[in-house]
């Protein structure tokens, strides 16, 4: 049986996740949003652009859940976009209102399915989405680390004037200020990037790293990133329906691991066909471990204010 993907929110991250996951054929894609027009126009460009790309995925725009039923992942993009001079906090309290009624009726229709959720402030509304839907936490997964671990590895890259294929990074915690780049965890073709360069550049490049989103904010002025967003929900959903067991690093809830409980925080997952397979936790200096620690803070406080 082929493989269905449903894409909530039409907006620049969900039709860009739309058309990452139709180009590179790996399901039948849904594409809905509650504005009339925009996902079925979205959805049928795409679809008329895969004989071009030589792909057979299809690709359907819709305003009514009852399309999305038995998909195998819903990505959650929906929510209002961060402006200039927004905090991912900003959008809380109106973002777990849209969460609260999609959560409920993806689920209604796909109960079987695994979340993906990338509407912001991350780690507080993929906790939203967790109470919410009732699932297993293995089924609940928030995208942020592979799109924090993409910029440190392109400013790695840039910087060192190398392949990022060569390039790994790992970026723990929160989806914002407060996430954890573990330059002693990143390296080029294996050789740690503390070999490679001083710390004054490592930290600049870090700080760079927690700043990623906003400094694209800054230049579009009315909108916020979407292209890496949506390529880093590609590589999530590739690992799940190819069972590729990946380790990559997403926002997981956490039962005592890394010495947090009860909270989503962005940690190294082993991704396959049942989600979150398994979570690796790796040795961290105590002060990495504080660092991580007010991240788990950051997002306890968020998940205060909605009572999840």
């Amino acid at each position: 049986m082929r493989k269905k993907v449903t894409v909530v929110g039409s907006g620049n991250v969900g039709a860009t996740a739309a058309h990452w996951l139709a180009s590179k054929e790996q399901a039948d894609v849904v594409l809905i949003d509650i504005i009339e027009g925009v996902p079925q126009g979205k959805g049928l460009d795409l679809l008329e652009a895969m004989p071009i790309e030589k792909r057979d995925s299809y690709v359907l725009g819709t305003n009514d859940y009852a399309d999305t039923a038995n998909s195998d992942i819903v990505v959650i993009t929906a929510g209002i976009p961060r402006k200039p001079g927004m905090s991912r906090d900003d959008l809380l309290h109106t973002n777990y209102k849209i969460m609260s009624d999609v959560v409920g009726k993806v689920t209604q229709y796909s109960p079987d399915c695994i979340l993906i959720i990338v509407s912001n402030p991350l780690d507080a509304m993929a906790q939203a989405a967790y109470k919410l839907s009732g699932f297993s936490r293995n089924r609940v997964i928030g995208m942020a680390g592979i799109l924090d671990s993409a910029r440190f590895r392109a400013f790695i890259a840039r910087e060192l004037d190398v392949s990022v294929e060569n390039v790994t990074a790992f970026v723990l915690g929160g989806h914002g200020d407060t996430m954890v780049p573990l330059p002693r965890y990143s390296t080029v073709a294996g050789i740690p990037i503390t070999e490679l360069m001083d710390a004054a550049t490592i930290d600049r490049l870090v700080q760079r790293t927690r700043d990623g989103g906003a400094e694209i904010v800054k230049h579009l002025k009315t909108g916020s990133a979407y292209y890496a967003p949506s390529a880093a929900v590609a590589e999530m959903v590739e690992a799940i329906l190819k069972d590729k067991r990946k380790i990559v690093p997403c926002a997981a809830y956490l039962e005592g691991e890394y010495g947090i409980k009860g909270l989503f925080v962005g940690v190294p997952c082993k991704l396959g066909s049942k989600g979150i397979e398994k979570i690796l936790e790796i040795k961290l200096t105590p002060e990495e471990h504080a660092a991580l620690q007010k991240s788990a803070d950051s997002v306890k406080e968020l998940v205060g204010v909605i009572g999840v």
